[in-house]
């Protein structure tokens, strides 16, 4: 039988897969040299495109009256 509780072993479980899934990116990073640069340009952009976002939302946020049809199938 399992111990501790149902949220308990989520957790536990996605604690190991990001574990797994970082080792499995290291991994690829050291085996095969030619990733390393898309890699670097992916992350790079990734935060480029965060930085922008967080930017935009932070000094013009939308403002609930900008928002014309808030139930657009009429639900």
């Amino acid at each position: 039988m399992a111990s501790g509780s149902p949220s308990t072993r989520v957790y536990s479980k996605g604690k190991v897969s990001l574990i797994v899934a970082l080792g499995v990116v290291a991994a690829v990073l050291i085996l095969f040299p030619a990733y390393r640069l898309f890699f670097a340009v992916s992350v790079g952009l990734g935060l480029i495109v965060a930085a922008l976002l967080y930017l935009r939302n932070k000094y013009a946020p939308i403002k609930e009256a900008e928002i014309d049809n808030k139930r657009p199938l009429g639900l």
